[in-house]
């Protein structure tokens, strides 16, 4: 029974939207919802999360419920659906009373399969006794994050729709879906639509090629001038929190011959635009930017990130820093902290609600406990998102690559877990701190706290930062934070397990950004450990200017000539002849013959005058371009055999297939897939994919994705008419 449901659901994949093969948890997502089951999915933009719902949308019985807050998308979205023959319709403020009628009568017969409606639409009663009448699949709620007061872009009007849905039938399954959501968002959104109980499929946030440093803000304009130096001709981002600081810091950036421009929503359109392309064309290397710039850009080689002034959350961090190595390289991640910066942001939500301003401070309190901890910094993060860490030393971040001093605190750690079950695990981590120091306010008198036996016992332990050893144990899952009481400290299994059997336990001491003696300490040049360059970076940077101006007499984006990883290599094994550069990853013969002669004598040149001896023999990444897969996939291509056809003689799925395909032809191999793609892609649809495609700045197919989501064009879309651009003005 499931093998035929499993073929089932292929089928329909192939035969409503194209698609050969599911795309990471989509199919265990889609079978869990039909099953009856609530289901909750943290998926990153471009992923593919429409489908989890859209397909058993298809296949189900009745009509989906799809609530989104974008009323803008829905008639782009209900007209790509029609277009795969599938009867999805909106219902909202932009209808005609007609229009409205008509939709509702068409439900009620059984026509339409998906249903998009505003949460607005659903508190109006004449909509609600409507759908009532309905016979009814399930309810997706897209943007699930809208319902959190902890989201980052809340929607008072979401946190009513589980009682709408009750109110319709308390028996719809409901998936909810999202792009990121921290426990605290992820717990709240379960919360609030009353299932705690659903299954959750999360994405991982693990990004291994960042590195993370956290510094002292002493002399910032000089720390960043250094900084900035150190990565000479590489691509930055320096995120301000004001539009004054920004134009101060890229006049500075400029001053000390850097090429660096502002970007801000106070410039006007046609400046931003043309600074923002400068910076894509590499005709600049820094932009400084308040976080309105990198929404929409996903430049590949982004080589820094530095946050100059204190994000406003641990989470708007991640997505900044995360601009960061999308090409898969190292990135350097910095922040200049100083508690004056939190201080300051703290009084921007004066006139913010009580709930809104006490949400915004605990927010604060995060980053500057992350940049004080002298934790693992990706453990931290991770954390943050409710991911585990093992590894010790990440070899990601200045705390692993500088270790503190550490401190043996078994007692300590006791002592902490104590407090926390004297004090019935209703308290957050000051209070606890107060009440082992021996503060004796109002508040820990009011609960009678300073009667307590371990009231004060903390001043044994002169050297302990009570409120640091809090934290880490938070981090080592001795304690949690109460999601419901947020701050509230709660003792763990681990911890409960170390109250009936303490051993010894190691802490690191925390950063103590307020004395200038430590903060000489924290302002040793912090390299990551991953990042000593074995290429030589003069012939890299001539090689890379020589791309650039290749581009711009071909009129082309830089990547399509070659990518950075590809000089690298060059610019490491120093290829003197056109069979040497045909066995750098990513070039392979047919770019050498269509780009490779100016490299080729730039390298033979740099190596005479450098004196420099080239082996023959150097290991370099194998292409496998002449592998017996790879030969029979261009042959069959060659004869015109369709792609699915061609997987399934060689066992590979469709997606893996793509893959193989994209490496011949990024290797240089000139591939003609216009007899497949004229099949599966409109003419128009096939002209707007080739023109950003030439217009774009950047390959990354995720920000392609994420960049054509509007225009719903599927992935499979994007990637094959990817491959017919690099063969036609690549190779």
């Amino acid at each position: 029974m499931q093998n035929a449901q499993e073929m089932n659901l292929k089928e329909k994949l192939k035969e409503v939207f194209g698609y050969s093969q599911f795309r990471g948890t989509q199919e265990p997502i889609i079978k869990n919802l039909m099953a009856g089951n609530h289901t909750f999915v943290i998926m990153p933009t471009g992923a593919g999360k429409s489908l989890c719902y859209q397909l058993p949308a298809v296949i189900m019985d009745g009509t989906a419920i799809i609530i989104s807050p974008l009323i803008a998308l829905m008639k782009n979205q209900t007209d790509q659906l029609t277009a795969f023959g599938i009867d999805a319709r909106f219902l909202n403020s932009t209808l005609s009373k007609s229009e409205m009628t008509k939709v509702k009568k068409d439900v009620l017969s059984g026509k339409v399969k998906m249903l998009y409606v505003a949460p607005e639409s659903l508190t109006k009663e004449d909509n609600l006794e409507f759908l009532k009448k309905a016979k009814l699949s399930f309810v997706a709620i897209d943007e699930a994050h809208c319902i959190s007061e902890w989201g980052h872009d809340f929607r008072p009007e979401y946190r009513k729709i589980r009682g709408i849905v009750d109110n319709l039938n308390k028996n719809l399954p409901i998936i909810a879906l999202t792009a990121t959501a921290t426990p605290k968002v992820q717990q709240d959104i379960q919360k609030n639509l009353q299932m705690e109980d659903a299954k959750v499929f999360i994405s991982s946030f693990h990004r291994p090629n960042l590195f993370y440093e956290v510094k002292p803000k002493r002399d910032p304009k000089k720390q960043l001038i250094r900084f900035v130096k150190q990565h000479k001709g590489e691509s930055g981002i320096i995120y301000c929190l004001s539009r004054k600081t920004v134009e101060e810091i890229a006049e500075l950036l400029t001053v000390n011959d850097v090429k660096a421009l502002p970007y801000h929503a106070g410039l006007e359109a046609e400046v931003r635009m043309k600074n923002q392309d400068a910076f894509l064309n590499e005709d600049v290397d820094v932009i400084v930017a308040t976080i309105a710039f990198g929404m929409g850009i996903d430049k590949p080689d982004v080589r820094f990130v530095v946050h100059y002034d204190a994000p406003k959350s641990l989470e708007g961090y991640y997505q900044e820093t995360g601009r960061a190595g999308r090409d898969g390289l190292q990135g350097h991640c910095l922040m200049l902290f100083d508690k004056e910066d939190i201080y300051k942001l703290e009084k921007f939500n004066k006139d913010k609600s009580v709930t809104e301003r006490d949400n915004a401070r605990h927010l604060l309190q995060e980053i500057a406990e992350y940049a004080e901890c002298s934790v693992c910094r990706v453990k931290q993060l991770l954390h943050y998102f409710g991911e585990e860490f093992k590894p010790n030393n990440c070899g990601q971040c200045d705390n692993c690559s500088h270790p503190h001093k550490k401190y043996e605190a078994e007692e300590q750690v006791l002592l902490a877990l104590k407090a926390i079950k004297q004090t019935e695990e209703r308290f957050g981590a000051k209070h606890i701190a107060d009440v082992l120091m021996g503060v004796s306010n109002e508040y820990v008198k009011s609960y009678q706290h300073d009667k307590l036996e371990v009231f004060g016992k903390g001043q044994d332990f002169p050297d302990t930062n009570w409120l640091s050893l809090l934290r880490h144990i938070l981090i080592f899952d001795y304690v949690k934070k109460d999601i419901d009481n947020f701050g509230v400290l709660k003792i763990t299994p681990k911890g409960e397990k170390f109250l009936k059997n303490s051993h010894a336990i190691t802490l690191t001491k925390d950063y103590d950004f307020s004395n200038p003696e430590e903060g000489e300490e924290t302002e040793q040049e912090t390299v990551p450990q991953t990042s000593g360059k074995a290429y030589d970076e003069v012939l890299f940077d001539l090689l890379k200017n020589l791309r650039k101006r290749i581009a711009k007499e071909k009129n082309l984006p830089p990547y399509v000539i070659f990518q950075d990883p590809s000089l690298e290599e060059m610019a490491t094994t120093y290829p003197t002849t056109e069979e040497e550069l045909a066995k750098v990853n990513g070039v392979g013969m047919g770019k050498v013959q269509k780009f490779g002669k100016p490299f080729l004598e730039a390298i033979v040149k740099y190596v005479e005058e450098n004196e420099i001896e080239t082996a023959s023999d150097v290991v370099v990444k194998s292409t496998v371009n002449k592998s017996k897969t790879k030969i029979f996939i261009i042959q069959q291509i060659d004869r015109k055999v369709d792609l699915e056809e061609i997987a399934e003689a060689k066992d590979l799925t469709f997606e893996e297939l793509l893959n193989e395909i994209e490496h011949i032809c990024d290797s240089g191999t000139k591939l003609n897939l216009d007899y497949y793609i004229n099949q599966v892609i409109e003419k128009e649809r096939q002209q707007e994919l080739y023109d950003y495609f030439m217009n774009s700045e950047i390959d990354d197919i995720q920000a392609a994705i994420r960049d054509l989501a509007d225009d719903d064009f599927t992935e499979e879309e994007i990637r094959l008419m990817r491959i017919k651009f690099i063969s036609e003005v690549g190779n």
